[in-house]
Order: C-alpha cells, then sequence, then structure tokens
C-alpha cells in the first residue's frame, strides 16, 4: 500500500514537473513586424535580457503580414503585430486580427489620439509629415500649410511620392477630416498640377531630387532625413544638408502626425507576454532607442527627443484621432484617383 501511495505521489511530482518544464519553455513571443530597424533588435535583445522571454521575429511588409494572419486564422502564432502607419493598424482591426489589451500603464502613457478606441492598438513612434524645402530656393514663411502647396508659386516645384503609398493616404484622410470631402478633392486635384515630375521614388528620393534641383519642396517624413543626415552615402548625406524642414499649418491645427504601432495579435498564444512587449517598447528606456537610433519621435513624453529633432524645434501636432486615418483611407484613395494623382 505504502509502496502505491509513494508511486502515485511520484506520478504527480513528475507530471507537474513537467507541467511548469512545459510552461518555462513556453516563455517567448512571436513579433510580425514591418520595421527593419537596428533600433528594433536592439530593443529586442535587451527585453530578452530582462525579462527572459525569447522574442521571435517574422519580417515583412505589412500587407503580407496582414494576409499571413488571415490565412493562419486561429492558429497563427503571431503575438504582436508591429506595422507603420496608423492606416495598416486601422486594417488589421478591421479584419478582425487584433485583440483588446487592459494596461495600466499603456493606459497612462499613451494619449487617446494615438491609440485605438478599443486598445486594440497603440503608438509606438510618432512621425511627422514636413515639407522639406531647397534651402537656397526657397522663403520657408511662404509655405504655411499643407493647403498653400497648391498656390501658383510652386506650380512645377512640388515632388511626391505615389498615392499607393500609405503615408500619402493617411495625410489625405486628415485633409478629409479636417476640411471636408469637398476641399480635399479641390486640394488633391491642384495639388497634381503642381507636381515637378509623376510621383516616383520613397521619401529619401524627394529628398534627393530636390537637392538636384527637380523641384524646390517635398513633403516627408521627418526621420527620412534624420536617417539621411547620418548616412554613409555621400548622396543622401549632401542631398539631406541642403533642404530646411518646415512644419506646417502652426497656426491653426499642427503638423500631420502619424505613427509605428503595435496591437496584440486576436489569437496570441502569449497575450501575457505580447502586452508586457508592447509595454516595454513603450518604456523611457525604450523610447529613448527609438528617438536617438531612428529619429523618431517619443510617444511616452516623459522621454527626451534626440538632439537632432530637438534641432528642429518644437512643433504643434494636429491632434486628430488616429483612427480617423484608417477611417478615411478608402475616400482618400477614391479622390487621389479622380485627382489623376498616380
Amino acid at each position: 500500500m505504502k509502496k502505491l501511495l509513494f508511486l502515485a505521489c511520484f506520478t504527480l511530482l513528475l507530471a507537474s514537473c513537467e507541467e511548469n518544464t512545459s510552461k518555462d519553455e513556453k516563455q517567448e513571443v512571436n513579433i510580425y513586424t514591418h520595421r527593419h530597424y537596428e533600433s528594433d533588435q536592439e530593443l529586442f535583445k535587451l527585453f530578452e535580457e530582462e525579462t527572459g522571454i525569447q522574442v521571435n521575429v517574422i519580417n515583412a511588409s505589412a500587407d503580407e503580414l496582414i494576409q499571413k494572419m488571415v490565412l493562419e486564422g486561429a492558429q497563427s502564432p503571431a503575438d504582436v503585430l508591429i506595422t507603420v502607419d496608423a492606416g495598416r493598424l486601422f486594417r488589421a482591426k478591421e479584419k478582425e486580427l487584433l485583440q483588446s489589451v487592459s494596461s495600466s500603464f499603456l493606459d497612462s502613457i499613451v494619449p487617446t489620439h494615438l491609440k485605438d478606441e478599443q486598445n486594440q492598438w497603440f503608438a509606438l513612434t510618432k512621425r511627422a509629415r514636413v515639407v522639406a524645402y531647397a534651402k537656397e530656393r526657397v522663403d520657408p514663411s511662404e509655405i504655411i500649410s499643407y493647403e498653400n502647396l497648391v498656390n501658383e508659386e510652386w506650380k512645377g516645384k512640388l515632388l511626391l511620392r505615389s498615392s499607393s503609398n500609405i503615408y500619402n493616404q493617411s495625410l489625405m484622410a486628415s485633409i478629409i477630416a479636417n476640411n471636408g470631402e469637398e476641399a480635399a478633392s479641390l486640394w488633391a486635384k491642384a495639388l497634381a498640377g503642381n507636381m515637378a515630375r509623376s510621383p516616383k521614388g520613397n521619401d529619401r528620393d524627394q529628398v534627393i531630387a530636390v537637392a538636384k534641383e527637380e523641384g524646390d519642396l517635398a513633403v516627408v517624413n521627418t526621420y527620412y532625413i534624420g536617417k539621411m543626415l547620418q548616412s554613409n552615402d555621400k548622396t543622401e548625406l549632401e542631398s539631406a544638408q541642403k533642404v530646411g524642414i518646415y512644419f506646417p499649418n502652426q497656426d491653426d491645427r499642427g503638423t500631420h502626425i502619424n505613427i509605428s504601432g503595435a496591437g496584440v495579435a486576436k489569437y496570441a498564444p502569449n497575450k501575457e507576454n505580447a502586452t508586457a512587449f508592447i509595454e516595454f517598447l513603450l518604456s523611457e528606456k525604450a523610447q529613448a532607442i527609438f528617438s536617438s537610433s531612428n529619429f523618431e519621435y517619443p510617444v511616452n513624453e516623459a522621454v527626451e527627443m534626440a538632439d537632432l529633432l530637438k534641432q528642429w524645434g518644437e512643433f504643434k501636432e494636429d491632434k486628430l484621432s488616429l483612427n480617423k486615418l484608417g477611417e478615411f483611407n478608402k475616400r482618400a484613395v477614391i479622390l487621389f484617383d479622380e485627382a489623376g494623382w498616380k
């Protein structure tokens, strides 16, 4: 009898050990990310060191990651989706790929306009979409606003990337939200008429084109210019040095802001680790790395901006809810098409 009792106790103890081992093996978090920066790799490693939670990373474009999660369904191993632009995060939510998160830390750090209304995604960093101008050819005081870019004085001088680019779509969505659809439509048509060339290339290419005098103004995200100013590529460095940065709409709503952001996947097998990971990315330590390494503006207001960002000066931000960027994305695409913005 004693022998049977001993064997039963031993079996229970062994099962308990196996269960604990299994739990230990699950100390991981699976990240699907569109971002591709060294700063992120540094942060993944730091999170592992501080928590003991292994970070597994899948890199691809936002559209590829979203489609992957759709196809995987409830079997998806994704814990966290990280991407750039609120429009894409809104799209992921629409496809029911994310879930609400309850976190007093995130609630206290991320302003209401920089997160989803149901806490399904949160901003990690901010990017300002500004006007880069040729220092030697443009008086920046004449720029004033996004709306003023349609003025006759800029005809044949404006450089923009394609309307298929999500950054431009979100800027257009903000114009719709702030000014109404009719005014936004007229703006898009007039802007297309002021272009120096057919849209092509990325934001860096627009800055290079300004330096080559193919145009005088370009609409770009600030962090691209920061990266170019630190680039080992001579063309990028010299081009960035030839442009100034102008923050539009300082006399009214403020400069358009977009983000990189993250949400916990709907079927996350490691939800607690996923939440802890997003909280870590919004900690003061992580936010300082984002800012100093990638020249993005911190979401956590307790964090100082990188020196380069300080040099560009403080500016008024448009506090429009970023949910509107997703809400008006489809209309933005239609208006671009109607305006002939390729």
